[in-house]
């Protein structure tokens, strides 16, 4: 047992470990995070057998913010396509299908990608979101104020607000139609929380009896089968949407749109559907803070990327070294993996000023919980547009803003997610 589980600082000569993604369902390890900021910011990590998941290599987990920022963007040292971007290996035979995704490409082929997709993603489409999106959150945050009005006042916002809200705009922005909008949450229970029981639901099972990985072929089928379904459907009905403008672009692929059709699905809908509830807690756990922006005291826009950096949605990302390094110190060699803990960066005290404290108008605020380098998250444009918009909300609807219980996290050292988020509203 090391001394992170035992409940007691690790000695001198031991490094707690962030690996173990049952840990991230009671909190996210800020404290483990100093540590290792202090005594060893290039840390090995082993990587044992978890939740049926076979045992890894191990890692090297990187905290420092100035570290995080030069492997996101040295892609030449650090390669997203030799090992994918998932702390656990991919089997061998998945390899090659899972480095087509856009996010498991190295430059040049990833700008080639990201260039064609980015087409769709304009800021002139999003924008035109925003006044569908403010119309939703009213009605979601109506809703919710009902249900607590008619029982004690409190409410799970993540079950009657933050899950449709970003669903909801996600499907709009895609195209998707009505009635197929519970297959895409559906498919990001299924890959955003395959760590996560509850989430995941029973695992599939190889013959081996290991669980299958949700981003195999295999699991992926049915995704990629109605992504071109609904390709054909928007060449023949052509709408203001993102999956009418990739179905008619001669320059994609067919495998090349499914795989945006998942990244697009699974990333667009968890970064707010994290984010969202996180920084809504971060509220609720802050009374003062909320009411400086409810009186307009604070301005909504740095209070959103405080919030941000306070809860980011995506705690880490994997990059493999791609020939023999240095950093931080240590000697990385070709091969070993290297994961970049984006919610450790955002605390580095090098880089902010009292960083465990919520300062909503922290100027400058140079979190990276939407990535750095080639990768930076296409869709933060359109996560900020939604954030911003939900939180305006919010704060003109839920005079009292307190919570009534516990959050329930998910299990995952992947996505900083919220299942349950207990408020008093009323």
């Amino acid at each position: 047992m090391s001394g992170a589980e035992s409940g007691r600082a690790p000695g001198p000569g031991e490094m707690p470990d962030v690996f173990d993604p049952r840990r991230y369902a009671a909190a996210v390890p800020y404290d483990d995070y100093r540590v290792l900021r202090e005594r060893r910011p290039v840390a090995w990590q082993e990587e044992p057998e978890v939740l049926g998941w076979p045992a890894g290599p191990g890692f090297w987990a990187v905290t420092r913010h100035a570290d995080v920022v030069r492997v996101l963007k040295d892609s030449g040292t650090y390669s997203s396509y030799l090992g994918a971007t998932q702390i656990r290996d991919p089997d061998p035979e998945d390899l090659p299908f899972i480095r087509r995704m856009m996010l498991n490409q190295d430059p040049p082929q990833h700008g080639r990608l990201r260039r064609l997709v980015s087409r769709a993603f304009t800021p002139g489409r999003i924008e035109r979101f925003a006044q569908v999106a403010r119309e939703r959150a009213r009605t979601l945050l109506a809703g919710a104020l009902e249900r607590a009005a008619e029982g004690d006042g409190t409410v799970d916002l993540v079950a009657a607000v933050t899950d449709e809200y970003a669903l909801l705009n996600l499907t709009d922005l895609l195209g998707v139609p009505e009635h197929d909008r519970r297959l895409l949450l559906r498919w990001t229970h299924r890959v955003i929380g395959y760590q996560d029981p509850d989430e995941a639901g029973p695992s599939v099972r190889d013959q081996a009896g290991r669980p299958v990985n949700p981003r195999s072929p295999a699991m992926l089928r049915d995704m990629f089968g109605y992504a071109q379904q609904l390709a054909v459907y928007k060449r023949r009905y052509p709408a203001d949407d993102i999956l009418t403008t990739l179905s008619h672009d001669a320059e994609l692929t067919g495998p090349e749109l499914e795989m945006f059709f998942f990244l697009l699905t699974i990333a667009g809908n968890d970064t707010v559907r994290s984010a969202a509830p996180g920084g809504l807690l971060a509220l609720a756990e802050h009374p003062r803070a909320y009411d400086l922006l409810r009186t307009g005291r604070a301005e909504l826009a740095p209070a959103v990327e405080e919030l941000l950096r306070w809860h980011p949605p995506v705690l880490t990302f994997r990059r493999t070294a791609a020939e023999d390094t240095e950093l931080a110190g240590r000697r990385i060699r070709a091969g070993d993996k290297v994961v970049v803990f984006h919610a450790s960066a955002n605390r580095d005290e090098r880089v902010f000023t009292d960083p465990d404290r919520l300062d909503l108008g922290r100027s400058p605020n140079p979190h990276v919980s939407f990535g750095d380098g080639p990768h930076v998250c296409m869709g933060a444009h359109f996560a900020r547009l939604q954030l911003r918009v939900l939180y305006e909300e919010v704060l003109r609807a839920l005079p009292v803003l307190r919570p009534a219980g516990l959050p329930e996290r998910l299990v995952s050292n992947f996505i900083n997610g919220i299942k349950s988020l207990p408020l008093q509203i009323t």
